[in-house]
């Protein structure tokens, strides 16, 4: 397997961005991108004075893969039994990286910080000496990315009101009794970047934020939920585009904060996303977001598409439901002067809950069939996602 080095400084880190608790998933033309070019000025301005001059050393080391193929690994996973067999897999396997929730869904910290941090209250005994689990995977060459999910956080909101979304008396919920936060509010983007900081810190060399977006459906309830649009009211745009540059902003900044810790920053995005100019209600522009990151995963799980591509049952077409949707990625990622490296998720699980003759049982061909579909079309990385952590086996990895 081939390796490149990462460079790492010897030096200490000059500002730690010790963030403080506040509270605690084409341009527009006009006077709309005027406003918006003159806030990310601002913004940059203000987040200037974090200068990648010097890098933090964790005291690990880790070499990025010649291509990241991995898989999703839940706290209790990485803090229980189940990781020794999951390291064996990788050990095994030409697999290399894992995604290892930090922040869950949730929004509790997967593990319990020093008393001195300001996330201590919000610690969960799941993965009981994180230090261990990366110093195993330094030994064991496992490229080491953090899950921190930002914007679906039930905790936050119930602890802190007026930083979510309020119907009537209470907290918003959707159907699965989950809450979000606010994307309006810097103090939410400080509170979640405290977080990933804390996380590269302690040796994890990329950060993936997840749940960068409004609640699914967020058009249809905006003008009846209660929010505070935080320096958002007074931008002279549509609700959609202000979630947009919402969204769009808090990618940009949480990027520019980590600079200074040596860290590759990447962004799960709906697969849908990028074949629309913009999801309306969620505020995810795929090539606003893509710009902003090192590395873009979209969710292209064939069960979670309707008849899109003309594929009227894409469970059962793996194959072409990946190959089509690679085709449409390529063609927006080349429209842009840096695009991020593609990084898809990929199903690893059985989607029975379409009902009898739209799905299929996934095993062995059914993620090989994936991975070529990525692979015939140049893209060469991909993560795997199983909730329950349990994978294929007797998969080639690179078909």
């Amino acid at each position: 397997m081939k390796w490149k080095k990462w460079a790492t400084a010897a030096a200490g880190i000059a500002v730690l961005c010790a963030l403080p608790f506040q509270v605690a998933d084409a341009e527009g033309t006009g006077k709309e991108a005027g406003t918006h070019q003159v806030r990310a000025m601002a913004m940059k301005e203000k987040v200037g004075s974090v200068s990648p001059r010097f890098k933090y050393d964790s005291g690990l080391n880790f070499e990025y893969p010649d291509a990241v193929r991995g898989i999703y690994v839940t706290g209790h996973s990485a803090g229980g039994s189940k990781f020794g067999q999951l390291t064996k897999l990788i050990e095994e396997t030409d697999l290399n990286a894992m995604v290892v929730d930090i922040k869950d869904d949730n929004g509790n910290l997967t593990y319990v910080p020093d008393k001195p941090s300001p996330y201590h209250d919000i610690g969960q005994p799941f993965i009981k000496d994180p230090k261990q689990v990366l110093k195993t995977m330094e030994e064991k060459e496992i490229y080491p990315i953090a899950r921190v999910v930002v914007f679906k956080d039930t905790v936050l909101a119930n602890k802190k009101p007026e930083l979510s979304f309020v119907d009537g008396n209470d907290v918003w919920k959707n159907g699965r009794g989950e809450s979000f936060v606010n994307p309006f509010m810097k103090e939410v983007w400080d509170y979640n970047v405290g977080i990933a900081i804390e996380a590269a810190k302690m040796g994890f060399k990329e950060i993936q934020f997840d749940y960068v977006r409004f609640p699914e459906g967020f058009e249809n309830r905006d003008d009846e939920l209660k929010y505070d649009g935080g320096t958002y009211t007074s931008e002279d745009s549509d609700n959609v585009q202000k979630r947009v540059h919402a969204v769009t902003d808090f990618v940009e900044y949480a990027h520019k904060q980590l600079e200074p810790y040596d860290v590759e920053v990447s962004v799960d995005i709906f697969g849908y996303s990028a074949t629309l100019p913009e999801a309306p209600g969620i505020g995810q522009n795929f090539s606003k977001i893509s710009e902003n990151v090192d590395v873009i995963s979209s969710m292209i799980y064939p069960s979670h598409w309707t008849s899109y591509f003309g594929i009227d049952k894409p469970d059962l077409e793996p194959y072409k439901l990946v190959a089509e949707y690679s085709k449409l990625e390529n063609k927006k990622l080349g429209e842009l002067k840096n695009p991020p490296t593609s990084r898809p998720w990929l199903q690893d699980f059985t989607a029975s809950w379409l009902g009898s003759g739209n799905y299929k049982a996934y095993g062995k061909a059914e993620v090989e069939a994936q991975i070529k579909a990525l692979n015939d079309n140049g893209i060469n990385e991909f993560l795997l996602w199983d909730a329950g952590n349990s994978y294929t086996r007797g998969v080639d990895y690179t078909p």
